[in-house]
């Protein structure tokens, strides 16, 4: 007991095991290790996790929740299980906590009092496995509509067209004797209804106590200040408004045209991407990842590649990634990081009125950075490039295209030189350019400048990250918090905001496709020396046997940490499928934070606000 007596201030900077032994002395009998084989972290006692939860982030430092997700243990245990990590600013690996519940009246208490960051998170948990989370203060689905019949991430769930529980199906191999699923469609129809359903009789009520009256679904009062009378409206942004960066739908309350509250709604190309991902096998999602953020495929490869890497350590004979793979990984990433970053900022300036000019001026630098992503992975934005312990190909020698008309010009570069060009010059010149048309505008600084402000401590405590993050000043990155791949070896600065606003994250995103270049110079002669290396450790396997245990790997993407938590469970020797593929995805947890950085500005004002979180609904609604 004598570590319960150690003042706060040390137990902020020990190590996670000194914090989980912190834990254990303090709550006897409520928090134990997490004793199952490759399984990390503790057990929380549900009734005690909001207690436990605090003196996590008060007494022992991790302020930040990163993650929080449901696993179904049905046949292995037969109860739900809540998954949360949690990281300290400072930097550090994750405290990995855990509370489960039963099956069949799954009930958890919510920690959005702890961290708000919770919110959209329990949300979907309850959406997709049906836990219910005491206490918050709006719970009700996510991704899903109101009338949706059960939990579609429940192991004992069948979707429409169910064939199998995993792939490869049967039908397709060994004896390739394909039917169309609908053929033996097990409900007849593409969605499955309750027995005493009644299409013509439901009433949705999911949204009634914001449109609690007025006709055509705006609720009308009058409000009187002393300057102005004005009228208190509620309205539907989206979701097909061209400034919602997608199929997304935003329901603000207006005082005159002063938002008052604003609640994203989300969902409308879920897919269940996740389930999809239990039934695949572990290497089948690597092109799945492409799908989240399609403008950042690359970076989705690398974070789901480190998930499964640790996974594959606990084996026998894993064989870690050779340094050219991992010097080719982090170039891919890097121009990543700049795709996304001038697709974000010219959309930006479209969202404020700077129609389409900017972006496309930007795009033809991006151009030139997809040809080279096509060149080496044969596709410029599915790229599908990164393996369990490597990549898939080496650069090529020459970057190379084919006349398909006859005008067609044709590519044909030494791939080195037209790497060494782009880096030193024409990307350095191209944001100089871009810098000196955009950061002094007097309409983009008019816009930006004191709009959307987001504090540093609300920042944290939302669980935001990236851009969205930094802006707000709060120096955390991924690649220097909880460093991988050979990111420990290469010089960057992690640039931050100082007022939290709009134009500084304008100004962070600029800033960083700096500091990337900055990497990929260091790259370069890196790409050179290991000329002619393997590309992977031991010998690629296209159906891997995953050792059990789970794993969470993150990886700094450029809209924020994308996170993998994968469970490998059921079969000693191994398993072809993954029993949990949960997707911690930026652009989802990045809205918790727009109704709060909402509020008390214009309406006109919530297109720029949006557009510099950055979302994309591929990531967002999965």
């Amino acid at each position: 007991m004598d570590h319960i007596a150690e003042a706060p201030a040390t137990q902020k900077t020990g190590s996670t095991a000194d914090a989980i032994t912190y834990l254990k002395n303090k709550f006897p009998g409520v928090v134990s290790d997490d004793t199952r084989a490759g399984f990390q972290g503790v057990l929380v006692e549900p009734n005690k996790l909001v207690e436990v939860a605090t003196v996590i982030r008060d007494e022992l430092g991790y302020d930040y929740l990163s993650s929080a997700t449901a696993v179904d243990y049905l046949g292995a245990g037969d109860h739900l299980e809540m998954v949360y990590h949690a990281y300290r600013m400072s930097g550090g690996g994750a405290l990995n906590f855990k509370a489960q519940t039963d099956r069949e009246k799954p009930v958890i208490p919510t920690l959005t009092g702890v961290w708000r960051g919770a919110d959209f998170q329990e949300r979907e948990a309850f959406d997709l496995y049906g836990i219910q989370f005491d206490g918050h203060p709006n719970l009700k689905r996510i991704l899903l509509w109101e009338g949706f019949n059960g939990y579609p991430m429940r192991k004992d769930w069948k979707e429409a067209y169910h064939e199998a529980e995993t792939k490869p199906f049967d039908s397709r191999w060994p004896n390739g004797w394909v039917h169309r699923a609908e053929e033996k469609n097990v409900y007849g129809k593409n969605v499955r209804y309750p027995a005493d359903f009644d299409l013509a009789k439901l009433t949705d009520t999911s949204e009634e106590s914001l449109y609690s009256a007025g006709a055509m679904g705006v609720d009308i009062q009058n409000a009187s200040t002393d300057e102005f009378r004005t009228d208190r409206l509620i309205v539907n942004m989206g979701p097909h408004h061209p400034s919602t960066h997608g199929v997304f739908r935003m329901i603000i309350t207006l005082e005159g045209e002063t938002i008052d509250t604003l609640e994203p709604v989300m969902g409308y190309l879920h897919r269940n991407h996740e389930k999809i991902g239990e039934r695949n096998t572990f290497l089948m999602n690597m092109p799945f990842t492409d799908r989240l953020d399609y403008i950042s495929s690359m970076g989705n490869n690398l974070g789901y590649a480190l998930a499964v890497e640790q996974l594959l350590a606990l084996g026998a004979r894993y064989n870690p990634p050779t340094y050219r793979a991992e010097v080719i990984r982090v170039l891919m990433t890097e121009l990543t990081r700049i795709v996304n970053h001038l697709w974000s900022i010219g959309f930006l300036l479209n969202d404020i009125g700077a129609f389409f000019t900017p972006m496309l001026y930007a795009n033809t630098e991006r151009e030139k950075i997809l040809d080279f992503f096509e060149a080496t992975a044969g596709s410029r934005l599915m790229c599908n490039y990164m393996r369990f312990g490597g990549v898939f190909k080496d650069v090529p020698e020459r970057i190379k295209s084919v006349a398909n008309l006859v005008n067609d010009r044709v590519r044909d570069y030494d791939t080195m030189l037209f790497l060494t060009e782009m880096i030193n010059e024409r990307l350095p010149r191209f944001l100089a350019e871009y810098d000196r048309y955009l950061t002094d505008n007097e309409i983009l600084r008019e816009r930006c400048v004191g709009v959307g402000v987001l504090t540093a401590a609300d920042a944290v405590q939302l669980s935001t990250c990236g851009p969205l993050l930094r802006g707000s000043g709060v120096k955390y990155d991924v690649r220097r918090a909880d460093p991988y791949s050979i990111y420990p070896e290469l010089d960057f600065d992690i640039p931050v905001g100082t007022n939290g606003d709009i134009f500084d994250r304008y100004m962070v995103r600029m800033q960083e496709m700096h500091e990337s270049l900055r990497i990929l110079r260091q790259i370069l002669p890196r790409l050179e020396q290991t000329k002619g290396e393997p590309i992977m450790g031991g010998t690629q396997q296209y159906s891997p046997r995953i050792p059990v245990g789970e794993s969470y790997g993150r990886v700094e993407n450029p809209k924020g940490e994308l996170g993998y938590y994968v469970v490998s469970h059921g079969d000693a020797k191994g398993n072809q499928n993954p029993w949990r593929y949960h997707v911690r995805a930026p652009s989802f947890i990045n809205l918790t934070a727009l109704g709060p950085m909402s509020r008390g500005y214009k309406v006109a004002d919530v297109v720029a606000i949006l557009g510099s979180i950055d979302i994309v609904l591929g990531e967002t609604d999965r």
